[in-house]
């Protein structure tokens, strides 16, 4: 079994790291590049990037700060937002970014997805979805940064993101976003056997949320407010997994 990856997100918004609670009340967390640069020495094993006001305002990530931060990183790094197209995703690439991630567009036109596996790889595709629990649904999927509910359940919609090319699922659970209450671990169970790596997101508070996760079947686990905040230090957390028996990456 691969290691399993510790990746900090980084919610970035008129090029400034943002973070609230559930999508909301968002506060200033400082500069991707500092922070960026921060968690490369930390350990962390990859990075997210979200511009998170890109799919609202109508426009692809700036490509600007992705560049700044690719030149200070010697790790992997994610970045999303506003990615439409082909070219939208070749701009980030080409800024330095290792992978992309596709929410908003992809539910808008599903055969963005294989056109990006066409041509980057499906390992280069990670299918970002904000989800919040539904009575009638299970978990219903939210578009536009968790503005706009779909029609669209976790049940039918992760699945055919596999079978469209999706190399990569990153589950944020709206519910739990921001909140410390740990992740949703049903979610992560629904989505644990569709035989592509998962990353886990929304509602980690204590070391302890980390390995439930992975016990659910997380490939990786994501968090924010806790290592910016530095709550809990990426090499206080590697530790503790590591003497619970998981295999993780040296830090």
């Amino acid at each position: 079994m691969p290691a399993r990856r510790i990746i900090p997100c980084l919610d970035v918004k008129g090029g400034r790291v943002v973070k609230g609670v559930r999508f909301e009340g968002l506060r200033d967390l400082g500069d991707p590049v500092t922070l960026a640069t921060r968690y490369d020495a930390e350990g962390a094993d990859e990075l997210v990037f979200l511009d998170i006001s890109a799919t609202e305002e109508r426009r692809s990530t700036q490509g600007t700060w992705v560049q700044a931060v690719a030149r200070s990183l010697s790790i992997p790094f994610t970045v999303g937002g506003g990615v439409a197209s082909v070219d939208d995703a070749r701009a980030l690439l080409r800024a330095g970014a290792d992978k992309v991630a596709v929410n908003s567009a992809a539910v808008a036109r599903p055969e963005l997805i294989q056109e990006l596996a066409a041509v980057f790889g499906a390992q280069c595709v990670v299918a970002a979805v904000d989800l919040k629990r539904d009575a009638e649904l299970g978990w219903r999927v939210f578009v536009a940064g968790g503005k706009r509910a779909t029609d669209f359940s976790a049940r039918e919609w992760l699945p055919r993101l596999v079978e469209l090319g999706a190399g990569e699922l990153l589950l944020t659970s709206m519910d739990r976003d921001g909140t410390g209450e740990g992740f949703d671990l049903d979610l992560l169970r629904l989505a644990s056997s569709l035989g592509v790596p998962l990353i886990a997101s929304g509602g980690a508070g204590s070391e302890g949320h980390f390995l439930d996760a992975l016990d659910a079947g997380a490939d990786a686990l994501l968090a924010a407010t806790l290592f910016h905040e530095d709550t809990l230090p990426i090499p206080r957390l590697k530790a503790f997994l590591t003497a619970q028996g998981q295999e993780i990456r040296p830090w």
